[in-house]
């Protein structure tokens, strides 16, 4: 049996681990050469903290707020394009507490079910992923994110979830060699991280060993179906005929998911990160800064990355070094002792997430187009539900009951 995986990110790669062990021949096809997309530069969170989806009460005011600011954490470019004016109305329509409610037993599931089977891989000879338990802080500077800090605690442990309000100096024991100018921090003790980098080139190195074709740098132009099947892949340099075909191309899903028949709402979301090297600048724990939106994970031994900014628009855009200057400042409201300079363009990473239109990843087999099985969507939680939103594609390819439920998550919810 052959499955055709289209994309070579962190959800399709998964999902070509997953097939292949369980008997399909997987061929992944990706436009580019698999070392350049999102699944590298995010903060490699595995976090079952993220149960609240982007699409929030009040995320669009606030964006509305901060269009004019160059370095603002979130924009979106406005411009006549009817696929963003009917993403950010189901946005708007998906932006309301019953919707961020009912996301959160979801997101819940899937994110700890992600997160073992990433402990799983820890188990593969060769496999190296950096992965370290150590929780996530979220630190807060205002009263109103302390209560929010609360609020979400509360949530939290109604999750079942293990997570603690600290004060200012319990968080500072923590990082003793580092000024914290902060009020105290969420701290999730659930939460883990990895080195994407790492994560990556084990994956891809162990595919290879099993077998996995790659196809770089072809792209898909297209689709042939028959009776309700997709009978044909088209790309610029050859044809296909396989028997299952997993869309787990990223923000450049709904163009692709249309050539099928499928009218997925997805945006791209682009988000900047810096990683320094051998950096003077220490952190023990994973810290997210409320306020200023911004991830700092110190990962791999030696390394240090900033990340932040969602920034819808068109994934031909030139980046905004702004956001850049953005992430920097923030960082310093929140470590004043931390000397980074502005980087060169060349120096920062900038990726594109695929940001449904309700904060819920699009995971499930087509209902029309019947060998078709969608992973996309997953917006900043891509590596964090990576893993199991691979295993979860081959239980469906294989007509297994899923280990999570998938009815939040369907693909053509909003049709």
């Amino acid at each position: 049996m052959q499955a055709i995986v289209i994309g070579g990110g962190i959800i399709g790669l998964s999902s070509a681990l997953y097939l292949q062990q369980s008997g399909w021949q997987v061929t992944v096809i990706d436009k580019d050469g698999l070392l350049n997309n999102c699944s590298y530069g995010n903060a490699g969170y595995i976090c079952p903290s993220h149960f609240i989806p982007l699409a929030t009460p009040g995320i669009i005011r606030q964006g509305l707020k901060w269009m004019w600011n160059p370095q603002s954490p979130f924009y979106i470019q406005p411009r006549a394009s009817w696929p963003l004016i009917d993403w950010g109305w189901k946005f708007m329509r998906s932006a309301t507490p019953e919707k961020v409610r009912a996301a959160a037993i979801p997101l819940r599931d899937i994110a700890l079910f992600s997160q073992r089977c990433y402990m799983d891989w820890q188990g593969i000879a060769g496999f190296d992923m950096a992965y370290e338990h150590k929780g996530l802080l979220e630190y807060f500077q205002t009263p109103e994110k302390e209560e929010h800090a609360h609020h979400t605690c509360q949530q939290a442990n109604d999750l079942g979830l293990d997570a603690v309000v600290l004060s200012r100096e319990e968080v500072q024991a923590m990082e003793p060699q580092t000024k914290l100018a902060i009020n105290g921090a969420l701290y999730f003790k659930c939460d883990a991280h990895v080195y994407p980098n790492k994560v990556m080139g084990s994956l891809i190195r162990h595919l290879k060993a099993l077998g996995v074709q790659f196809r770089t740098h072809e792209e898909v132009t297209g689709f042939e179906k028959n009776n309700g099947r997709i009978s044909g892949v088209k790309t610029n340099r050859a044809m296909y005929s396989p028997d299952i075909i997993v869309l787990a191309s990223g923000s450049w899903s709904r163009e692709l998911a249309a050539g099928a028949g499928l009218k997925i709402p997805i945006m791209p979301g682009r988000g900047y990160s810096i990683t320094l090297e051998n950096s003077s600048n220490k952190l023990n724990y994973p810290a997210v800064l409320m306020e200023g939106r911004v991830a700092i994970t110190p990962m791999d031994g030696n390394k240090i990355r900033f990340g932040g900014t969602m920034e819808i628009t068109a994934t031909n855009q030139p980046p905004r070094m702004g956001r850049v200057k953005g992430i920097i400042d923030a960082v310093k409201r929140y470590l004043p002792d931390y000397h980074i300079p502005m980087p060169q363009e060349k120096e920062v990473w900038f990726g594109f997430r695929p940001c449904s239109a309700d904060g819920m990843p699009y995971i499930g087999r087509s209902k029309s187009v019947t060998n078709l099985v969608v992973a996309t969507g997953h917006a900043m939680v891509g590596m964090s539900l990576g893993a199991g939103t691979g295993k979860l594609v081959a239980e469906i390819a294989n007509e297994l009951k899923p280990s999570v439920d998938l009815m939040p998550f369907l693909p053509e919810r909003f049709q």
